[in-house]
């Protein structure tokens, strides 16, 4: 789901596609990160979902 993997940490983007033709790492980084990289699929998605939402990133620890 798009809206929790904007408020990751830090992602890793594994593909280009699934089975064989996936398991390479195309992106790594925060979520603003990886929407700048051209051949992530997944970068390219959480753009327009990062534009809708500039500033509203919270982190919260549970149990610390």
């Amino acid at each position: 789901h798009l809206d929790m993997i904007k408020n990751a940490d830090y992602l890793i983007d594994l593909g280009p596609g699934a089975g064989d033709r996936g398991g390479y790492v195309i992106a790594t980084g925060t979520p603003e990160e990886v929407a700048q990289e051209d051949s992530s699929f997944t970068g390219q998605y959480l753009k327009g979902v990062l534009a809708k939402h500039v500033g509203n990133r919270v982190s919260t620890i549970v149990g610390a």
